[in-house]
């Protein structure tokens, strides 16, 4: 049975704004009252300094915008966003579009029929035998069981399959005139737009992709929502998060690794989605990594903010452009459910 080995990174993101000149510029003037002085901050402790948006608050403001206006723009804004990173990970892979057997797309940020999957497909000409899958609704982790699918394709084919993960969520800025609770305000300072796509392939170079594995405390299903409301998408996000995540993750990865011969120590790598600074702390504290072992997740929080199902990947792609690249590399990524979703990744030639 082939090796699914990620031979192709690429990533694409819309021009970027300070973190400061998002909060004076726009966001100051959205919040009014005791939430202005929280909302502050919230945005000035984010971990965030800049962030990128195909929707730019502070040259258009869409938070009275109703959402099929908003899900139009979805796909003026994310087919080219989709385009660019999907042509730069086949290039890295050294494939053409025509080769891709099967082509996963993961959003939770627009809907459209036909989706990005579909467009996609016929814009850079996909093979018409070219399977399909549309992932939407499940969030931050979303890349991960993405991977896992597309790694099952190439083991049981033989066949690249191609992953993309394309998230826009500028376009969910709430009304001022919204509940603004303190879970809404979070949303708003953390959350970025970026599309990465991956190219898996059977026994290449690179990455292979050993496991996917993961963990759903159904109990807490109510502590992260993502509800479709008439003006976009709106977030909740409760505070007892970074507790569900301390009693899960270190079973989750121990698990994993030990499945393959593995203990954290021999762990050179870690992709730790960013949900949060917050988040990344009980990551750390529960897993006892060593010092900067999250540096590259950190890193990124800082530069994109929290960019929901591509930024694992963006995470990824910065760790093997490092100038020593791990050698074994534990990806972890949480969302709704309360769901842990991880993978191991070992470098290939």
């Amino acid at each position: 049975m082939a090796v699914p080995v990620i031979a192709g990174l690429g990533t694409a993101q819309p021009p970027a704004a300070a973190q400061h000149e998002l909060w004076e510029g726009f966001f100051a003037k959205h919040f009014s009252g005791a939430t202005r002085a929280l909302a502050e901050r919230i945005f000035a402790n984010s971990g965030v300094s800049r962030r990128q948006a195909a929707v730019n608050p502070l040259l258009e403001d869409v938070s009275a915008w109703p959402t099929e206006r908003r899900m139009r723009r979805y796909q003026v804004e994310a087919l080219p966003l989709g385009k660019e990173a999907v042509g730069r990970a086949l290039t890295a892979a050294g494939l053409d579009a025509r080769d891709v057997g099967l082509f996963v797309v993961c959003s939770c940020t627009g809907y459209a029929t036909p989706g990005l999957d579909i467009l996609l497909a016929r814009d850079l000409g996909m093979a018409p035998d070219t399977q399909r899958m549309f992932v939407g609704h499940m969030g931050c982790y979303a890349a991960l069981p993405g991977l896992g699918a597309a790694s099952d394709f190439v083991a049981a084919r033989g066949r690249p399959a191609l992953l993309l993960c394309a998230e826009l969520t500028s376009l969910h800025i709430q009304p001022a005139s919204a509940r603004m609770d303190t879970q809404q305000i979070v949303s708003h300072a953390l959350f970025s737009d970026a599309a990465v796509a991956a190219v898996l392939v059977p026994d290449g170079r690179g990455y292979a992709l050993r496991e996917v594995a993961s963990v759903t405390d159904t109990s807490t299903a109510d502590h992260m929502t993502w509800d479709v409301t008439d003006t976009g998408f709106r977030m909740g996000l409760s505070p007892k998060v970074p507790q569900v995540l301390s009693r899960h993750v270190r079973g989750l990865v121990d698990g994993l690794l030990a499945r393959h011969g593995r203990t954290s120590a021999e762990v050179d790598g870690w992709a730790v989605h960013p949900g949060g600074p917050r988040i990344l702390n009980v990551v750390d504290r529960e897993l006892a990594l060593p010092p900067e072992a999250l540096a590259a997740s950190r890193a990124t929080l800082d530069e994109h903010g929290n960019c929901s199902s591509p930024t694992v990947l963006l995470i990824l792609d910065r760790l093997r452009h490092a100038l020593t690249p791990p050698a074994r590399i534990v990806m972890l990524a949480f969302g709704p459910g309360l769901t842990l979703y991880t993978a191991l990744l070992e470098r290939t030639g």
